[in-house]
């Protein structure tokens, strides 16, 4: 995994030529990927199983919106994760704090004593995820503070694949486990997941160099007080008012879930706003988070299909899809599996291909490429459900073709996306910026959580048809403002090669 570069013999040892620190984070983020991916392969169907075979017996419009708002909560506490490493704790720490808090959660979702330490280990989760996610992602750039933009998007890349491998093993392992009702035993082995991770990233910190070791703007004194005080008094506010509708007896999974999409809905207005008037964003910034503003909103639409992978899609299999592969009845999530596989095997030919093209394809016209892509997946999706809506069940192939379509749209969208948020991120918020791009996936898993309540009086080939209609319409209109939105963007100067998702 390691290559000696050429030079004196006190060089540090390189992680396919690149920076060591590289190999800490590539290994880091692998395994929490591992334990993230494989607990979601099988939360739809845990939710929905029934209490005597080990579920949680809940009709699955319940369980599909509580996956999405669980989703959506993993990236819109991404803001506050950066947040935080911007101004009080560094990148450094905030990811420590977010790995032991993703590790509790898996090990109290592994309990099997009921439903409140499931519920409390998606909490847990979701915070962790929070403070990790975003600031794994700046770490990396942390890294190339001082090389050039090809360098740093090609160990984007590299870390890219890290986050797929994990994945894919998380998907093999986690669903295999849970074969046959051993819930808590598949959410174990992600825990376990989680703590190699950790314990790969406390061994690793030398080779960080000091890499977001400290905040980039710390709070002053007064600052932290007044922080203290407003968060104190919000935390105390929250937890009053939801003990107050719980005690009004109206408290329900389906309301507070819709409440959790309305927060999520407001979340990136009030942020926009707030960026947008801060005195700390420069003019030429400012120039770009507008054109940044149109990226996020088909960001959140493309999230909102491809995210459906773990609740539609994956209830389709269970439910529709013949499952015997050469004699064999694999797990319903080892389906979307493809997804990873086909992003390890052809990520570095895509980086490869954006490298040798440049500017030619621009950023705006690679969202619009992949929000096309999205919707034609779900074009064949709709097709498949009117196949099965016949009682028959379809083959896998079905799936798979919907999955190899969705990762053709993601390696346009999702490694652009990110690697232009890096670029257009004002300095002073460069960690936050990171977690906005996180909360375009927020808003559109909130939504698509909420839209799935529609099946229950639409036929589903007309869901699918009616998403996938809505993301080719938005990659059209995206091709019709390519030439402004680079404009805006002075697109000459962001690179053209992905980063990481």
């Amino acid at each position: 995994m390691a290559s000696g570069r050429s030079g004196p013999p006190t060089a540090e040892r390189t992680f396919f030529g690149h920076p060591r620190g590289l190999a800490t984070l590539f290994g880091t983020e692998m395994w929490e990927r591992f334990s993230y991916y494989g607990m979601r392969a099988i939360l739809v169907l845990f939710l929905t199983a029934p209490v005597t075979r080990g579920g949680m017996g809940l009709p699955e419009t319940t369980a599909v919106g509580i996956y999405g708002v669980y989703i959506a909560s993993v990236y819109l506490l991404a803001i506050a994760g950066g947040w935080l490493a911007d101004r009080l704790l560094g990148a450094r720490r905030t990811v420590l704090c977010g790995a032991l808090v993703i590790m509790g959660g898996h090990v109290s979702m592994a309990m099997p004593v009921g439903g409140g330490f499931v519920w409390l280990g998606l909490v847990l989760i979701a915070l962790g995820s929070g403070l990790l996610k975003p600031n794994m992602s700046a770490l990396v750039g942390e890294l190339y503070r001082n090389e050039d933009d090809a360098r740093r998007d090609s160990g984007y890349t590299i870390f890219y694949m890290g986050i797929n491998l994990g994945a894919f093993l998380g998907i093999m392992v986690v669903p295999w486990l849970q074969t046959g009702g051993r819930w808590h035993l598949a959410f174990g082995a992600a825990a376990l997941g989680m703590a190699f991770g950790l314990a790969q990233y406390v061994r690793g910190r030398a080779t960080l160099h000091g890499a977001g070791e400290e905040p980039d703007h710390r709070l002053t004194p007064d600052e932290q007080r007044r922080f203290k005080a407003v968060a104190g008094v919000s935390l105390a506010a929250g937890a009053g008012a939801l003990a107050l509708w719980a005690l009004s007896g109206t408290l329900t999974v389906d309301r507070f879930a819709l409440v959790l999409t309305v927060v999520t809905a407001s979340v990136p207005v009030a942020y926009f706003a707030f960026l947008f008037s801060s005195r700390e964003v420069t003019a030429e910034e400012r120039k770009g988070l507008y054109a940044y503003v149109w990226l996020f909103l088909a960001a959140a639409i493309f999230w909102l299909v491809y995210d459906q992978a773990g609740s539609a899609l994956l209830l389709f299999a269970k439910n529709d899809t013949n499952l015997d592969v050469l004699g064999f009845t694999i797990p319903p999530g080892w389906v979307g599996n493809v997804n990873s596989l086909a992003i390890i095997l052809v990520a570095p030919l895509f980086a490869e291909m954006f490298l040798k093209a440049g500017t030619r394809i621009s950023t705006p016209l690679k969202f619009a490429v992949g929000l096309v892509l999205v919707g034609l997946s779900f074009v064949v999706m709709s097709v498949a459900a009117g196949i099965a809506s016949g009682g028959v069940k379809v083959s896998v192939m079905w799936l798979l073709s919907v999955y190899l379509i969705q990762t053709v749209g993601e390696l346009f969208l999702s490694p652009a996306g990110l690697s232009v948020t890096n670029k257009l991120a004002p300095r002073a918020f460069e960690n936050q910026l990171m977690g906005l791009w996180f909360l375009s996936m927020a808003l559109g898993d909130s939504v698509g959580g909420q839209a799935y309540r529609l099946t229950t009086v639409v036929p589903m080939p007309v869901y699918y048809l009616a998403l996938a209609l809505a993301a080719i319409a938005a990659g059209l209109l995206m091709l019709l403002f390519v030439r402004r939105l680079r404009m805006m963007m002075a697109e000459h100067h962001v690179p053209s090669v992905p980063a990481a998702g």
